[in-house]
């Protein structure tokens, strides 16, 4: 983090905290990895508002911005008020990221046939809904009208020529490493396994939103997925059946990095940037740090 001088058991992509509660460093201890320390939570969100933003912003020449966009910009938000949800654990401690690093799994053109590769997007807490936009876009665009392949895909490709056993072994060997914070940077930044936070949409394929896992290897501690839009009529305070417009998504969280309160908090901080978004406009008057 900014201002922060590495010391010693810190990680390349992390700050050891060395003053959290008890039960906290035995909860490490006790759910040792990640799928037996999930927690899963399904809700939606009212999105009039921020239909109207994504046209605005449309019209601002921002094309294809839409509510991924502005999920991925919510959530910076979050997390430069509250910091702790962009905390990870590996090596059953736990990490303060050093910066927001937002994976989404896409589809390099909509076909059967079209393959799947995974991005990562490098945000700031400072940033803007259209910063996001624009750095999401950059990175997407580049995978999907490129050729070549991704960094991932080239570093899955190599490991998949292996001989079955060898590469067994060599994954045991990469989750090793990683337990003690040994991989190197070079494996970090291409890794959709290592994360802030991962994305993924299934408005477009007009299915509810999916609880997804989260991965045993790597530290992606929040794992999101967005369902399409949908109408509800509702009865208001005064008897009239109004229309309103309801966008579902789920969230798989580690709970070993925040206690319920403190995700509660943040989801309900998520929702407001949906009712208010014209506050991602401009950047947050402060950013808070971590703990030590």
């Amino acid at each position: 983090m900014k201002g922060k001088k590495k010391r010693f058991g810190d990680r390349k992509d992390g700050r050891l905290l060395r003053t959290r509660e008890p039960m906290s460093v035995v909860e490490t201890f006790i759910l040792v990895d990640r799928t037996g320390a999930t927690n899963y939570i399904q809700d939606k969100v009212e999105i009039t508002k921020a239909e109207e933003y994504i046209k605005r912003k449309r019209k601002e020449g921002l094309n294809g911005f839409g509510l991924m966009h502005l999920m991925v910009a919510a959530y910076v938000r979050v997390a430069s008020q509250m910091p702790a949800v962009n905390r990870f654990v590996s090596g059953q401690r736990v990490y303060a990221r050093n910066r927001i690093e937002v994976n989404i799994d896409i589809k390099k053109a909509m076909t059967l046939e079209a393959p799947n590769t995974c991005v990562k997007i490098i945000l700031s807490p400072e940033d803007t809904a259209e910063e996001v936009y624009r750095k999401m876009k950059e990175v997407i665009d580049g995978e999907k009208g490129g050729g070549a392949d991704s960094d991932f895909d080239s570093v899955a490709g190599a490991f998949a020529k292996f001989p079955k056993l060898f590469f067994k072994f060599s994954i045991w060997f990469l989750k090793l490493l990683d337990y003690f914070g040994w991989l190197p940077k070079s494996l970090l930044e291409v890794s959709p396994f290592h994360g802030s936070f991962f994305i993924t949409s299934m408005g477009s394929l007009g299915i509810p939103p999916i609880f997804h896992h989260l991965y045993s290897f790597g530290n992606v501690p929040v794992f999101c997925a967005i369902g399409p839009k949908r109408t509800e009529y509702e009865i208001d305070r005064d008897g009239n059946i109004v229309k309103k417009k309801y966008m579902d998504y789920t969230f798989s969280t580690d709970e070993r990095i925040v206690d319920g309160y403190y995700y509660a908090t943040a989801f309900m901080m998520m929702k407001l940037c949906f009712s208010d978004p014209d506050k991602l406009d401009v950047p947050p008057e402060k950013v808070v740090e971590d703990i030590d």
